[in-house]
């Protein structure tokens, strides 16, 4: 027993950046389960596993990642590898967390653009879309239940479902009059609705871990006012000299030009997860660019759904789709290719940014952080947010051929069976999409 509770407490070895590095890629081709899943992976691997993390520290770096905007879960590899491994740490975990999907999505997009009108396919596209309105209402669904805490906040959630659907207000408006409304209710109200963060968990005690709860504060992760003025300082430079080099190669109105623009303002309003911020993607990707089609977008959803890395990555499926649809370049293969990288660059910029601003004040302070009420009334904002973009996405396929035109009957009989499949038995959701891809097929062959 003496001998058990010695190798429990033991330290394991700090690793290497090279076994980092291995780590980080290995995470990028199995983190599939959107922002739950992949951080109940990290949490698996670093905290209980390798001990490279303690709990406490852990949920520190989390909580601070929950309060930014972009991929929670993105972002805290980044912060957990910059706290190992100083800016190249982090730059590796983070980077590696993104590009398998990315190279992933690009070979999906190339298939999906080429070979898309393939009757096989075409059969396999029309059965997911049924499941993709059921994934989206899901999401609505799980968030809802955590964040429609109140009756206050069920009138945010409804109000910006009538502001997007009736109105059709852009979203950053609807986020930002949440925001108000969080901060006037937290000053004058601040008991007419709670927040509850979902991260919050018991600590256990795996055992000592090389980044423990008591290890001292390393040289780059103390805060120092230089270096946040520096950092600051490359990152918007990096920022400023990418977006330059776009506006004088191709010009502002260029496509690879407002793709950039774009989706930073989409990094920077991506409060609540990827489905959150889908809706904004669609008013500006199909609606106002028209890089893509309603449906094309559906697709690409459904694309992202099955490949691992953060869902924010369906951005890449609608840069590749959308160069090579507007004929970026000469080349529409090439086209797609650049453009999905830039979208991918401008997007998860600012999340790196944010990381290596804020993590050296967080170490420093060593105080977790909680959701404030701006983000609460954000949260319940986004839940009326992400049922409107299920309603839009069921009206395309519903009345393929406009609004009050003929039924597709067998598409409502689909989503409706999507639906109880998903609630009833929370199935996997790669699951379900493979079997509605096979119902899909089966449909082509009969009629």
């Amino acid at each position: 027993m003496t001998c058990m509770n010695q190798t429990l407490v033991q330290t394991p070895a700090a690793p290497t950046l090279k076994e980092a590095f291995w780590y980080w890629l290995k995470l990028g081709f199995i983190s599939f389960g959107g922002p739950a899943g992949q951080i109940a992976i990290m949490h698996h691997d670093l905290v209980e596993n390798k001990r490279w993390i303690s709990e406490k520290r852990f949920l520190h770096a989390l909580n601070y990642c929950m309060v930014l905007p972009g991929p929670e879960a993105q972002q805290l590899a980044t912060y957990i590898g910059w706290l190992m491994h100083r800016t190249y740490g982090g730059l590796i975990a983070g980077g590696l967390f993104v590009l398998p999907s990315l190279l992933i999505l690009m070979l999906l997009s190339y298939i999906y653009m080429r070979f898309g009108d393939v009757p096989s396919v075409a059969g396999m596209l029309y059965g997911i879309k049924p499941a993709v309105v059921a994934i989206v209402l899901f999401a609505a669904y799980r968030i809802g239940t955590r964040a429609l805490k109140s009756k206050a906040l069920w009138v945010i959630s409804a109000a910006a479902f009538i502001a997007i659907i009736v109105f059709k207000l852009p979203f950053p408006l609807i986020v930002l009059t949440a925001a108000l409304i969080g901060y006037m209710v937290n000053r004058y109200q601040p008991t007419l609705f709670v927040s509850s963060n979902g991260h919050q968990a018991i600590e256990k005690n795996f055992g000592k871990a090389v980044i423990d709860d008591e290890t001292p504060t390393a040289d780059h992760a103390k805060f120092s006012f230089k270096t946040f003025i520096k950092t600051i300082v490359i990152g918007i430079s990096i920022w400023l000299v990418s977006m330059l080099f776009l506006v004088l190669h191709y010009g502002w109105d260029a496509t690879l030009t407002q793709m950039a623009w774009f989706f930073t303002k989409t990094a920077l309003l991506t409060f609540g997860g990827a489905y959150a911020v889908l809706p904004y993607v669609f008013q500006g990707a199909v609606t106002h660019y028209a890089w893509l089609t309603p449906a094309q977008m559906m697709d690409g959803l459904a694309l992202g759904e099955t490949t691992p890395g953060p869902l924010i990555m369906v951005v890449a499926f609608v840069g590749f789709v959308g160069g090579w649809s507007k004929a970026a370049l000469a080349d529409p293969l090439a086209a797609g290719i650049v453009a999905a990288c830039v979208v991918t660059f401008f997007t998860f910029l600012p999340s790196f940014i944010f990381i290596f601003i804020g993590a050296p004040f967080i170490e420093s302070t060593q105080n977790n952080l909680k959701i404030t009420a701006p983000l609460t009334a954000i949260t319940a904002a986004v839940v009326g947010v992400i049922t409107s973009l299920a309603i839009f996405f069921a009206n395309h396929i519903f009345w393929p051929n406009g609004l009050g035109e003929s039924i597709d009957w067998i598409a409502i009989i689909a989503t409706l069976a999507a639906c109880f499949i998903l609630f009833k038995f929370k199935l996997n959701i790669i699951k379900l999409i493979g079997i509605f891809a096979l119902f899909g097929l089966a449909h082509q062959w009969l009629v």
